[in-house]
């Protein structure tokens, strides 16, 4: 699908947060590359695979044969020092004029991060809290497991054809599709990772709402 494409209207909404409403990539890449450097493996590598995961699943595809209560262990450590860490933490290009056209929509967060890491982030970004949160303690598996999707749509009171996703990491392109919805890619990590629709960033994307409350969103070119 072309990235001026229109999709198909749905009727709600469920947003990714990091990559795709608040760019966290500097705090990301510190935190990572710390733990590359302890456990010498290559940044780069770690890095490819961190985007869109909780910490735990990454650390156990970085290190197959470590117990899996170390990685736990290493992950709340991790999302203590993401939760001091907010330099360079601010929003994607157009989200908060993006998440301010939603106001009375239904639509909800669905991230790999934990709720406190959550709040921490969207208000560092100075961006609104969405309705409906769906974090790392709503789910018992991980993107890219479409659990977290399905409970936001389950939550928003929808199908899962009916709700349209936008993420940026392969991750979560690939657990919202296993979900059963649309998906839009957001910046140009998304791109490779074949979402349903591209958008540069949120600057590019509209959504209108209908009287019968089915919403269309539309995407500029470039």
């Amino acid at each position: 699908m072309p990235a001026n494409a229109t999709l198909p209207p749905v009727r709600a909404l469920l947003l990714d947060m990091d990559g795709t409403l608040v760019d966290s990539d500097a705090v990301v890449e510190r935190c990572w590359r710390r733990f590359a450097d302890a456990h010498g493996l290559d940044p780069a590598a770690v890095l490819r695979l961190a985007h869109g995961r909780q910490g735990h699943l990454t650390m156990a595809l970085l290190l197959p044969d470590r117990p899996a209560e170390l990685n736990h262990a290493d992950n709340q450590r991790m999302l203590a020092d993401e939760k001091a860490d907010t330099e360079g933490v601010v929003a994607i290009p157009g989200a908060a004029a993006f998440l301010a056209s939603l106001t009375g929509l239904p639509h909800a967060l669905v991230t790999s991060a934990d709720e406190h890491l959550a709040r921490v982030r969207m208000a560092a970004a100075g961006l609104p809290l969405p309705p409906v949160l769906v974090t790392a303690e709503s789910v018992g598996a991980g993107k890219p497991d479409p659990e977290g999707f399905l409970k936001g749509a389950a939550a928003l009171g929808f199908a899962p054809a009916d709700c349209l996703a936008f993420e940026d990491s392969e991750a979560g392109v690939a657990a919202a599709l296993a979900a059963g919805m649309p998906v839009v890619g957001i910046g140009p990590r998304a791109a490779a990772h074949h979402p349903t629709a591209h958008a540069p960033t949120l600057e590019a994307v509209t959504v209108t709402a209908a009287p019968d409350g089915t919403l269309t969103v539309g995407i500029a070119g470039r």
